[in-house]
């Protein structure tokens, strides 16, 4: 009998795995991806409830810098970057009167900065982050609720003359919720200062450069796009729209990954791990719904309709124009940074950018997302690249 039970138990197991298998096999909108190039990425991490994306995903970037460089396996230390970024940002508030931003975000640029300019930790010399205020993960409300106030009274103060003082007490409340930057520390045996750490890691922070492609500035310029989290005004090298996807490709099949800023505010973007740069007229008649009926459905439902249809979703076609409009009219903005590795194909052969998020294991790939090449063509605002992985021709008229 029990024999039975268990050749039995096995047969519906077996049956159950061929009826999902079927189901899947007839669900056309299901995207199976092929992975045509991946590149080596640390630990998916996660943010959590803070805004610092520009942080994680650009510390990802040189990890798997050093990765590619040495062979090493390194978990750098996103709350020390972010220690010193908040200083400084706090001081540029200051000293503009308060008419520069203040805010969690940032740059690729500000993390390239601080470990160019302070150096950097592993994770382990460091307090873990959400740990000195009894959280396990990240979360700014408090923080930033706390350091907001403090920052705008000083930097809007009537006072005739300011003390160095201020800084002192900001330090004393970012040091508190994340933690006091070590002036030394062991690591593997060694002793370190977070400069000399910075130096040990095998690459050169005068190798990285900022890209982007907007028509405001003539191309194969730089300028710094004009966005607040852009505080520091790094400068990125301006290119025609095609030559972006050919650095992005070039790098990626030539062993290199991607810090990329842009746009996840678009319905494409799906919390599933998927963005499709959604034809919303065509997609609406792919959907079964007419014009009348589209416009009374609530967010939620204009998302759930497009989501559903997949990787057959219709896509547009991005032009220079497009992205142009899209900035100026504040339909692209800048609100998340995440980390390109690779390049893969779904079963209609259209191909996607494989990129790492910092929001944990979440959606249906476990902390990777598939962005088609046309939606990073449309929402990116810029990238941050090693100049070697630029293809030769861009390079020289580029000037690097």
């Amino acid at each position: 009998m029990r024999k039975f039970m268990v050749l039995a138990l096995i047969a519906f197991v077996a049956m159950s795995s061929g009826a999902e298998t079927k189901k899947d096999s007839v669900n056309k909108n299901k995207p199976v991806f092929t992975t045509i190039k991946e590149n080596k990425i640390t630990s998916i991490k996660d943010q959590n409830r803070s805004g610092t994306c520009w942080d994680f995903s650009t510390i990802s970037f040189f990890e798997s810098e050093i990765l590619k460089k040495t062979g090493k396996t390194y978990d750098l230390c996103e709350m020390f970057v972010a220690n010193k970024d908040y200083l400084d940002r706090a001081t540029m508030s200051v000293r503009m009167h308060g008419d520069a931003s203040f805010s969690e975000g940032g740059s690729s640029y500000d993390v390239l900065y601080c470990m160019k300019n302070y150096g950097i930790c592993p994770e382990t010399a460091m307090p873990l982050p959400g740990t000195l205020y009894g959280d396990t993960l990240s979360n700014f409300g408090e923080f930033f609720k706390a350091m907001t106030p403090y920052v705008n009274a000083i930097a809007k103060s009537d006072s005739k003359k300011l003390t160095p003082a201020w800084k002192n007490g900001l330090q004393g409340i970012v040091d508190a919720y994340i933690g006091k930057c070590p002036t030394s520390f062991s690591y593997e045996g060694k002793n370190y200062t977070p400069k000399s750490f910075a130096s040990s890691l095998g690459i050169n922070f005068d190798d990285y450069v900022s890209i982007t492609s907007y028509t405001h500035h003539p191309f194969w310029t730089e300028f710094p796009v004009e966005v607040q989290d852009n505080w520091r005004w790094a400068p990125s090298y301006n290119v025609p729209m095609d030559d972006l996807t050919k650095i992005i490709d070039n790098a990626v099949n030539n062993g290199y990954t991607v810090a990329w800023g842009g746009d996840v505010t678009e319905d494409g973007f799906t919390r599933k791990g998927i963005a499709i740069a959604y034809d919303t007229k065509k997609a609406r008649s792919m959907a079964g719904t007419d014009a009348d009926k589209w416009f009374k459905l609530s967010k939620d439902e204009k998302t759930s309709k497009l989501d559903s249809l997949g990787v057959n979703a219709p896509e547009i076609v991005p032009t220079q124009e497009m992205r142009q409009e899209g900035f100026d009219n504040w339909e692209t903005t800048d609100d998340h940074g995440m980390h390109i590795y690779g390049i893969a194909k779904d079963q209609n052969g259209k191909e996607y950018y494989m990129v790492k998020n910092s929001w944990g294991k979440y959606g249906d790939y476990k902390g990777i997302w598939y962005m088609t090449k046309n939606f990073v063509l449309y929402k990116t605002m810029d990238i941050m690249v090693n100049k070697n992985a630029i293809p030769k021709d861009i390079r020289k008229k580029l000037g690097i």
